[in-house]
Order: C-alpha cells, then structure tokens, then sequence
C-alpha cells in the first residue's frame, strides 16, 4: 500500500439475509464476496463459526457488509464491485489506521484482520467489530431530542476531531503515511483529476462547466502555509457513531480510507459544508437533512471556536477550504454517477446524482463569491 495521500470524498439462504430496506441486485451482492472463500478467511482469523452476512446500504463509498461468525459480529469493508478511479476505496489504508489508533483516546472500532489477497472475495477488505449505537444520519435518535443533549452531541463530536489532529503520528506508528508538504495543492489536483475520470461517462450525460471554473479557482488560491497532522479526510456527521445511552458518548469514528498526514484546515472544510446553520439558505438536496439547525446544536462558527481553543490551531483561508470540500463532494458524488451509469453499483442514492452535483457546483460558486459566509 502507497504512503501517498488517497483520495476517496458507508437475502436468500446461502447465507445472505436482512436486506436493509431497498432490495439488492442478487448479481451485485454476488460480486461483492464469496462465501466459501470469506468462511475460510474467518475461520484462520477467529475459529470456528457459522456465517451470516447481511448487506447494509447506508453508505455511499466503500461497501459494507454486516457480518456474524459465531459469537462474534462483525463488520467487512471493501470496494465497490467493477472499475472505479485510481487510489480510491483504500480500504486497507482505513484498516491501518484505525488500528493504529486502537489505544489512543481516539474511539475507533475494534479492528480484526486485513486481507489484499483478491483470491478470496475478489478485492482488498478488512474485518473489525460492530459497534452499537446511533449515527445520525436521516433523524436523531429520541434521547438526544433535547437542547442540551444536542449542545453535548456537538461538543462531543468537535471534540473529537480536535483529539485526531492533535495525535502525534509518530507515537501511533503512522509517521510515514503520507507526504504533509504539498498535500493541499496535491488534494486540488488529486480531486481535479478524480472528477475528470467521472466525467470521462458522465459529461456525455450532462456536462457540468462550472465545476471546471471552481478547480481553476482552487489552483490559484491554495494556501502557502499550514499546519501538518493527522488528517481523517471524511469527518462529518455520519461518519460517527453515538452510544446508546446519555449524554451522548462517541464510540466510534468510521471511513479512515483517506487517512493521511495533510492540512488539519482540510477535515474541517469539509465537515463545515456538511454541518447546517439555522440562517442557512435551504438548498433542495435529497441526502441533506438540516438536522443541526435545530435548538441546541452548536452553529459552525461555535464549533470552530472551541476547535481551535482545545488544537491552538486557527482556521484561516475559510473560503478555500469550504470550497474545496464542496468541489471534493461533487467530485465523490460524480464518481458514484459514472458508476451508476456503468453498471456497477445497486445504491439507490446513485442516480440522484445527476441532478445534485451540477447543484453542488452552484453552491461552490456561491462560496467562491461570497454569497454563502460561513
């Protein structure tokens, strides 16, 4: 596995059950494993067991598959099945790092083994423990209904990324992951390049040039200096799991595949263009839901606050690092459309995104000129 930064923006009785409410291509969830062949792969790690998998479609990356072998449960991460562009989905670079942060005050799932061996389910995956719990995705859980439960959701989850970029990499063993000097203008090129490989299918479709204006914006406006730690690379909302109980407890942080050494700037660009105000204007997006302009929880500009109190860090440069994790959001959302149009994808979510990327440019755009203050 490359220490360069990546770059990827979660049935029937042969073992296969449980649908998560829309029905799965039985074609798809067959090229996604081998159940021989993973039986054989958890019986060498873990003794053994009867297997039961059920497909989980919530995410719209890497694939995820709920997995029971025994006693234990189980969840197995891998690609999505057919052609995708280069360095994305690695999944094997999210294995190592979660279990580098296995005990640092980081919350991160359990991890159990890694496989690159494509022979036994056809793709790089990995196996970790399945947490309990909530991620708020679509509706909060009831017990956080409350305006102080929602305050210490949201200190709880600044919190934690705040703990990831004060991590020192070299104490966790993850010192020579990535290359920190350049990494802001290589992520521009990176997502530049990611989102012409999308369109390589999709502009035939319906070509977005506005996307094109907002890269040539990027390129010119990366900034000259910033800080170098650890970098999550997807952190937002969903991507984080709350336990069962009160006051909300984050137990775990999920999608570490673009786990690197970069620009602290970059994680909370991206977690701020997915992050609500109550003045916010309501742009029409099928996969948002508002949820943090309600009573309680903290606005962007209070999480930035107590964020940069706990790191001594500072957010400056705000405009470009908002605009990039749209222009990264867009790039992630056209690469599921070109897969879409492909073929090699059954997520529902997929197809909408004909029609939210060129929306997604336009509020780049807004960004870029001022429209949309943070």
């Amino acid at each position: 596995m490359s220490g360069d930064d990546t770059t990827d923006a979660t049935d029937t009785e042969d073992g296969v059950s449980g649908l998560n409410e829309e029905a799965v291509d039985e074609e798809y969830l067959g090229r996604l494993f081998d159940e021989e062949a993973l039986a054989a792969f958890l019986e060498d790690a873990l003794g053994p067991g009867e297997l039961h998998v059920e497909y989980h479609q919530a995410g719209h990356s890497n694939e995820t598959l709920f997995v029971d072998w025994g006693d234990h449960e189980l969840v197995l991460r891998r690609p999505p099945a057919g052609a995708h562009a280069d360095a994305a989905h690695e999944v094997l670079r999210e294995y190592r790092a979660m279990d580098a942060l296995q005990d640092t005050a980081v919350p991160v799932p359990r991890t159990v083994a890694a496989c690159d061996d494509h022979d036994v389910i056809g793709s790089d995956f990995y196996v970790m423990e399945r947490l309990e719990g909530d991620v708020i995705r679509d509706e909060e859980p009831e017990r956080f209904v409350d305006p102080e439960q929602r305050r210490l959701l949201s200190e709880a989850f600044i919190d934690t990324i705040a703990e990831i970029h004060t991590i020192d990499p070299a104490a966790v063993g993850l010192d020579d992951m990535g290359h920190p000097e350049g990494y802001t203008e290589r992520q521009v090129e990176r997502w530049t390049k990611q989102l012409e490989w999308a369109f390589e299918v999709t502009a035939d479709d319906r070509p977005i040039p506005e996307l094109h204006e907002v890269a040539d914006w990027l390129a010119d406006n990366v900034p000259d200096d910033y800080a170098h730690t650890l970098v999550h690379g997807d952190y937002k909302l969903d991507n984080v799991m709350f336990g069962p109980g009160t006051p909300p407890e984050l137990v775990g942080v999920f999608d570490w595949e673009m786990c690197t050494r970069g620009d602290p700037s970059m994680d909370l660009g991206w977690m701020l263009i997915s992050w609500t105000d109550p003045g916010d204007p309501d742009r029409e997006d099928p996969l948002s839901n508002r949820i943090e302009a309600r009573e309680g929880y903290l606005s962007r500009r209070e999480l930035l606050d107590r964020y940069e109190k706990q790191t001594g860090l500072t957010f400056d440069n705000e405009r470009f690092y908002r605009t990039f994790g749209v222009f990264k959001s867009a790039g992630a959302c056209e690469m599921m459309y070109r897969r879409y149009l492909e073929g090699n994808s059954s997520n529902p979510a997929y197809p909408l995104m004909e029609e939210r990327v060129p929306a997604m440019a336009e509020r780049a755009l807004d960004i870029i000129e001022g429209r949309e203050p943070l």
